[in-house]
Protein backbone atom coordinates (compact mmCIF):
# COMPACT_ATOMS: atom_id res chain seq x y z
CA UNK A 1 0.00 0.00 0.00
CA UNK A 2 1.65 3.30 -0.85
CA UNK A 3 2.15 6.12 1.64
CA UNK A 4 -0.18 8.74 1.86
CA UNK A 5 1.35 12.05 2.15
CA UNK A 6 -0.45 15.30 3.13
CA UNK A 7 1.30 19.17 3.18
CA UNK A 8 1.18 20.87 6.60
CA UNK A 9 -0.78 24.09 6.78
CA UNK A 10 2.67 25.49 8.21
CA UNK A 11 5.09 23.98 4.97
CA UNK A 12 3.24 26.82 2.95
CA UNK A 13 2.42 29.18 5.81
CA UNK A 14 0.72 31.97 3.67
CA UNK A 15 -1.11 30.35 1.02
CA UNK A 16 -4.99 30.85 1.22
CA UNK A 17 -6.12 27.43 0.98
CA UNK A 18 -6.98 27.00 -2.48
CA UNK A 19 -3.62 28.41 -3.28
CA UNK A 20 -2.14 25.40 -0.78
CA UNK A 21 -3.85 22.84 -2.74
CA UNK A 22 -3.26 24.09 -6.15
CA UNK A 23 0.96 23.88 -5.18
CA UNK A 24 0.03 20.04 -2.94
CA UNK A 25 -1.00 18.97 -6.41
CA UNK A 26 2.08 19.64 -8.65
CA UNK A 27 4.23 18.57 -5.63
CA UNK A 28 2.80 15.09 -5.23
CA UNK A 29 0.91 15.24 -2.16
CA UNK A 30 -3.11 13.55 -1.28
CA UNK A 31 -4.29 15.89 0.82
CA UNK A 32 -3.49 19.11 2.40
CA UNK A 33 -4.09 20.50 6.19
CA UNK A 34 -5.50 23.69 6.77
CA UNK A 35 -5.70 26.29 9.55
CA UNK A 36 -9.09 27.56 10.23
CA UNK A 37 -8.02 28.93 13.75
CA UNK A 38 -4.91 30.28 14.31
CA UNK A 39 -2.61 29.29 16.57
CA UNK A 40 -2.15 32.00 18.78
CA UNK A 41 -3.66 35.35 19.31
CA UNK A 42 -3.50 37.03 16.58
CA UNK A 43 -1.37 34.60 13.74
CA UNK A 44 -2.35 33.84 10.70
CA UNK A 45 -5.76 31.53 9.85
CA UNK A 46 -8.58 31.34 7.42
CA UNK A 47 -11.66 30.80 9.20
CA UNK A 48 -13.84 29.44 6.25
CA UNK A 49 -16.63 28.86 8.52
CA UNK A 50 -17.13 32.94 8.03
CA UNK A 51 -15.77 33.53 4.32
CA UNK A 52 -18.22 31.51 2.47
CA UNK A 53 -16.30 32.96 -0.72
CA UNK A 54 -13.23 31.12 0.31
CA UNK A 55 -14.73 28.50 1.20
CA UNK A 56 -16.50 27.74 -2.13
CA UNK A 57 -13.29 28.51 -4.20
CA UNK A 58 -11.31 26.03 -0.97
CA UNK A 59 -14.22 23.37 -2.34
CA UNK A 60 -13.52 24.22 -6.21
CA UNK A 61 -9.63 23.56 -5.49
CA UNK A 62 -10.56 20.31 -3.84
CA UNK A 63 -12.43 19.07 -7.17
CA UNK A 64 -9.81 20.43 -9.25
CA UNK A 65 -6.92 18.77 -7.98
CA UNK A 66 -8.13 15.95 -6.19
CA UNK A 67 -6.05 17.10 -3.27
CA UNK A 68 -8.07 16.36 -0.22
CA UNK A 69 -8.05 18.10 2.99
CA UNK A 70 -6.74 15.49 5.79
CA UNK A 71 -6.27 17.73 9.17
CA UNK A 72 -8.12 20.70 10.42
CA UNK A 73 -5.65 23.22 12.63
CA UNK A 74 -6.99 24.21 15.59
CA UNK A 75 -8.33 23.99 18.49
CA UNK A 76 -7.24 25.29 21.99
CA UNK A 77 -8.61 23.86 25.04
CA UNK A 78 -8.13 27.05 28.09
CA UNK A 79 -10.16 27.39 31.17
CA UNK A 80 -13.39 29.33 28.97
CA UNK A 81 -13.53 26.40 26.05
CA UNK A 82 -17.05 25.46 25.04
CA UNK A 83 -17.42 22.86 22.87
CA UNK A 84 -20.91 24.27 21.48
CA UNK A 85 -18.79 27.57 20.22
CA UNK A 86 -17.08 25.67 17.52
CA UNK A 87 -20.09 24.17 15.80
CA UNK A 88 -19.32 26.16 12.51
CA UNK A 89 -15.90 24.85 12.39
CA UNK A 90 -17.17 21.24 12.48
CA UNK A 91 -19.78 21.94 9.88
CA UNK A 92 -17.14 23.67 7.77
CA UNK A 93 -14.43 20.38 8.72
CA UNK A 94 -17.53 17.94 7.56
CA UNK A 95 -18.10 20.07 4.33
CA UNK A 96 -14.85 19.87 3.11
CA UNK A 97 -14.42 15.90 4.00
CA UNK A 98 -11.39 16.64 6.73
CA UNK A 99 -10.28 13.47 9.01
CA UNK A 100 -8.86 15.11 11.99
CA UNK A 101 -8.85 17.85 14.01
CA UNK A 102 -5.48 19.20 15.51
CA UNK A 103 -6.17 19.87 19.42
CA UNK A 104 -3.55 22.00 21.85
CA UNK A 105 -3.97 22.27 25.40
CA UNK A 106 -3.60 25.36 28.07
CA UNK A 107 -5.64 25.16 30.69
CA UNK A 108 -3.94 24.73 33.85
CA UNK A 109 -6.35 22.59 35.59
CA UNK A 110 -6.09 18.76 34.73
CA UNK A 111 -9.95 17.68 35.18
CA UNK A 112 -11.20 20.47 33.00
CA UNK A 113 -8.89 19.78 30.62
CA UNK A 114 -10.13 16.50 30.38
CA UNK A 115 -13.83 17.06 30.63
CA UNK A 116 -12.81 19.76 27.58
CA UNK A 117 -11.21 17.42 25.67
CA UNK A 118 -13.68 14.56 25.94
CA UNK A 119 -16.79 17.09 25.15
CA UNK A 120 -14.54 18.45 22.04
CA UNK A 121 -14.52 14.48 21.05
CA UNK A 122 -18.13 13.96 21.27
CA UNK A 123 -19.22 17.05 19.65
CA UNK A 124 -17.05 16.52 17.08
CA UNK A 125 -17.83 12.57 16.86
CA UNK A 126 -21.23 13.19 14.40
CA UNK A 127 -19.08 15.39 11.81
CA UNK A 128 -16.64 12.24 11.50
CA UNK A 129 -13.83 13.98 13.09
CA UNK A 130 -11.34 12.76 15.21
CA UNK A 131 -9.72 14.93 17.77
CA UNK A 132 -5.99 14.69 17.94
CA UNK A 133 -3.76 15.88 20.96
CA UNK A 134 -0.15 17.47 20.27
CA UNK A 135 1.85 17.58 23.03
CA UNK A 136 4.41 20.63 22.80
CA UNK A 137 6.86 21.40 25.80
CA UNK A 138 5.24 24.61 26.51
CA UNK A 139 1.91 23.61 26.16
CA UNK A 140 -0.21 22.28 29.30
CA UNK A 141 0.52 18.72 27.88
CA UNK A 142 4.30 18.91 27.47
CA UNK A 143 5.00 15.47 26.25
CA UNK A 144 3.70 11.70 25.02
CA UNK A 145 2.99 10.63 28.60
CA UNK A 146 0.58 13.55 29.40
CA UNK A 147 -1.31 13.33 26.56
CA UNK A 148 -1.90 9.63 26.91
CA UNK A 149 -3.46 10.53 30.70
CA UNK A 150 -5.64 13.18 28.91
CA UNK A 151 -6.88 10.94 26.38
CA UNK A 152 -7.59 7.58 28.50
CA UNK A 153 -8.89 9.60 30.93
CA UNK A 154 -11.65 10.95 28.33
CA UNK A 155 -12.23 7.48 26.68
CA UNK A 156 -13.35 8.86 23.58
CA UNK A 157 -13.75 6.53 20.50
CA UNK A 158 -12.62 9.18 18.47
CA UNK A 159 -9.74 10.71 20.74
CA UNK A 160 -6.30 10.63 19.24
CA UNK A 161 -2.58 11.80 19.85
CA UNK A 162 -0.45 13.63 17.02
CA UNK A 163 3.15 12.87 17.44
CA UNK A 164 5.22 15.80 15.93
CA UNK A 165 8.47 14.22 15.05
CA UNK A 166 10.38 17.93 16.59
CA UNK A 167 8.21 17.65 19.80
CA UNK A 168 8.85 14.10 20.32
CA UNK A 169 12.30 14.51 20.70
CA UNK A 170 12.59 18.13 22.06
CA UNK A 171 10.08 16.47 24.92
CA UNK A 172 12.63 13.98 25.43
CA UNK A 173 10.78 11.46 24.01
CA UNK A 174 11.87 7.47 23.85
CA UNK A 175 11.11 5.59 20.81
CA UNK A 176 9.62 2.63 22.47
CA UNK A 177 7.30 4.95 23.62
CA UNK A 178 5.48 4.49 20.43
CA UNK A 179 4.65 0.83 20.57
CA UNK A 180 2.69 1.35 23.62
CA UNK A 181 -0.01 3.44 22.11
CA UNK A 182 -3.15 2.07 20.78
CA UNK A 183 -3.49 1.71 17.16
CA UNK A 184 -6.71 3.64 17.03
CA UNK A 185 -5.31 6.53 18.72
CA UNK A 186 -3.03 7.60 15.89
CA UNK A 187 -4.86 8.72 12.92
CA UNK A 188 -1.24 10.62 11.01
CA UNK A 189 2.40 12.09 12.45
CA UNK A 190 4.51 14.81 11.74
CA UNK A 191 7.75 14.35 10.32
CA UNK A 192 10.06 17.35 9.90
CA UNK A 193 14.43 17.46 11.57
CA UNK A 194 16.28 19.86 13.56
CA UNK A 195 19.51 19.77 15.17
CA UNK A 196 20.57 17.67 17.56
CA UNK A 197 20.82 20.19 20.28
CA UNK A 198 17.52 21.02 22.00
CA UNK A 199 16.88 25.09 22.20
CA UNK A 200 17.26 26.17 26.09
CA UNK A 201 14.15 27.60 26.43
CA UNK A 202 10.71 27.91 25.63
CA UNK A 203 11.14 31.08 23.49
CA UNK A 204 13.69 29.41 21.01
CA UNK A 205 11.50 26.07 21.29
CA UNK A 206 8.28 27.77 19.96
CA UNK A 207 10.02 29.75 17.32
CA UNK A 208 12.25 26.94 16.00
CA UNK A 209 9.13 24.74 15.83
CA UNK A 210 7.08 27.70 14.14
CA UNK A 211 9.92 29.22 11.78
CA UNK A 212 12.88 27.03 11.25
CA UNK A 213 12.49 23.60 11.26
CA UNK A 214 14.79 21.26 8.74
CA UNK A 215 14.03 18.72 6.37
CA UNK A 216 13.57 15.56 7.46
CA UNK A 217 17.38 13.94 6.93
CA UNK A 218 18.93 16.87 7.80
CA UNK A 219 19.70 17.08 11.36
CA UNK A 220 19.81 15.55 14.43
CA UNK A 221 16.45 13.92 15.56
CA UNK A 222 17.12 10.58 15.51
CA UNK A 223 14.04 10.02 12.79
CA UNK A 224 14.58 6.58 11.98
CA UNK A 225 14.12 5.22 15.84
CA UNK A 226 11.40 7.36 15.54
CA UNK A 227 9.36 6.46 12.51
CA UNK A 228 9.83 2.61 13.09
CA UNK A 229 7.74 2.15 15.78
CA UNK A 230 5.26 3.76 14.49
CA UNK A 231 2.30 1.69 11.78
CA UNK A 232 3.82 0.92 8.37
CA UNK A 233 0.48 2.65 6.60
CA UNK A 234 0.28 5.73 8.84
CA UNK A 235 -0.42 9.07 7.08
CA UNK A 236 2.35 11.27 7.21
CA UNK A 237 1.96 15.26 7.49
CA UNK A 238 5.08 16.71 6.23
CA UNK A 239 5.48 19.85 8.60
CA UNK A 240 8.24 21.87 7.93
CA UNK A 241 8.20 25.56 8.02
CA UNK A 242 11.46 27.58 7.56
CA UNK A 243 10.69 31.02 6.91
CA UNK A 244 14.15 32.03 5.06
CA UNK A 245 14.33 29.18 2.85
CA UNK A 246 10.64 29.54 1.90
CA UNK A 247 11.65 33.39 1.22
CA UNK A 248 14.69 32.21 -0.69
CA UNK A 249 13.21 29.07 -2.79
CA UNK A 250 9.11 29.92 -2.68
CA UNK A 251 6.34 28.49 -1.09
CA UNK A 252 6.00 25.65 -4.71
CA UNK A 253 9.66 24.13 -4.29
CA UNK A 254 9.94 24.27 -0.95
CA UNK A 255 6.92 22.13 -0.52
CA UNK A 256 8.30 19.71 -3.18
CA UNK A 257 11.49 19.56 -1.15
CA UNK A 258 10.09 18.59 2.17
CA UNK A 259 8.07 16.19 0.52
CA UNK A 260 11.15 14.46 -1.40
CA UNK A 261 13.58 14.45 1.50
CA UNK A 262 10.71 12.60 4.08
CA UNK A 263 9.81 10.25 0.86
CA UNK A 264 13.54 9.52 0.95
CA UNK A 265 13.88 8.99 4.88
CA UNK A 266 10.80 6.77 5.40
CA UNK A 267 11.30 4.75 2.32
CA UNK A 268 14.19 3.76 3.05
CA UNK A 269 13.24 2.57 6.52
CA UNK A 270 9.72 1.08 5.25
CA UNK A 271 10.50 0.04 1.64
CA UNK A 272 7.29 -1.94 1.46
CA UNK A 273 5.09 1.32 1.32
CA UNK A 274 6.64 3.30 -1.76
CA UNK A 275 5.54 6.09 -3.40
CA UNK A 276 3.00 5.86 -5.89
Amino acid sequence: MARVYSLSHLTTEGLRPPEMLEVAARTGYRYAGIRLLPAAPGGLAFPLMKDTALRRDTRAAIAATGVGIFDLEMVRLDARFRAEEYLDFFETGAELGARVILVAADDPDPGRLVASYAALCEAARPFGLACDLEFMPWTRVPDLDAARRVVAQAAQPNGGIIVDALHFDRSGGRPEQLTELPRDWLHYAQLCDGPAERPADDAELIRAARCERWLPGEGGIDLAGFWRQLPGDLPVSVEVPHQRRIAELGHERWAREALRASRRLIENLDPRHPTP
